[in-house]
């Protein structure tokens, strides 16, 4: 679904990625850990297209083509969607438009979408004005259920979130993820994602396949997601940089 080739990335002339190398294979869901400023957000935006991450070097890959240049609307309308950790408030556009915009040539009921998570009451106010944390997350989601994209970045859904919404989030997040089936009897038929977390909540609703992270601007390990977390937690990332170091491989 996703692979990214020895990616180098710039912000205003200043380095943020360095030879990133990652894979995300159709069905699967991959985590990304990262301390505060490794350049994990970045990631998820240049994945995006987003225009101010200059790609210096290296390759995207998208369902086998190459969308290192390509424009974001393009890669949004090839199945990439992105809940970003903090949207922008966008006064003077109700909610329920900007998601009739996007469901356009779709068989989607707004309303009935709302109200399983919880929205129906937020449709008719302005985007994420006045929302708490974990509202400007459900309306994040219900914005990416509409667009049904094959591909979702969800750049750290725990981050503000109380216990309670933390729950219809996660679950959320797993039904979309698994919205044409059974996904344990048959796993392959998930959506595939990449998700940033920094204390792995999102793990306790999840099947997640495999993880990496990312200190440094680069990737240092990857493997077993709760196996990482569980050294992450015992350990701290300054381990994993030291065995980086110590046992350098191309990931």
């Amino acid at each position: 679904m996703l692979q990214i080739e020895d990616l180098y990335v710039d912000v205003a002339g200043r380095p943020l990625l360095k030879n990133v190398n990652l894979v995300v294979e159709k069905g699967d869901t991959n985590i990304l850990f990262g301390p505060n400023g490794a350049g994990k957000s970045a990631l998820l935006s240049t994945i995006m297209g987003f225009s101010n991450y200059k790609v210096t070097s290296g390759r995207i890959y998208f369902k086998g083509k190459d969308i290192t240049d390509a424009p974001v609307n393009e890669r949004s309308k090839m199945g990439i969607g992105i809940m970003s950790q903090r949207p922008p408030n966008i006064v003077g556009v109700k909610l329920k438009e900007l998601l009739e915009i996007e469901s356009q040539e779709k068989s989607i009921d707004i309303d009935k979408m709302a109200e399983s998570i919880d929205m129906a009451r937020f449709l008719n106010r302005d985007i994420n004005v006045g929302f708490s944390g974990g509202e400007i997350k459900r309306s994040e989601l219900l914005q990416l259920r509409v667009q049904k994209p094959d591909f979702y970045l969800l750049d750290e859904p725990e981050s503000g979130v109380d216990p309670v919404n933390m729950a219809q989030v996660g679950t959320t997040i797993q039904r979309m993820l698994c919205a044409q089936g059974d996904c344990r009897a048959n796993p392959k038929i998930r959506s595939s994602a990449l998700i940033i977390t920094h204390t792995g909540e999102i793990l306790n609703y999840l099947d997640a396949d495999k993880a990496y992270i990312l200190c440094n601007g680069t990737i240092m390990c990857s493997g077993n997601p709760n196996r990482l977390l569980s050294e992450i937690k015992s350990k701290g990332y300054e381990e994993c940089i030291r065995c980086k170091l110590a046992n350098p491989i191309n990931l």
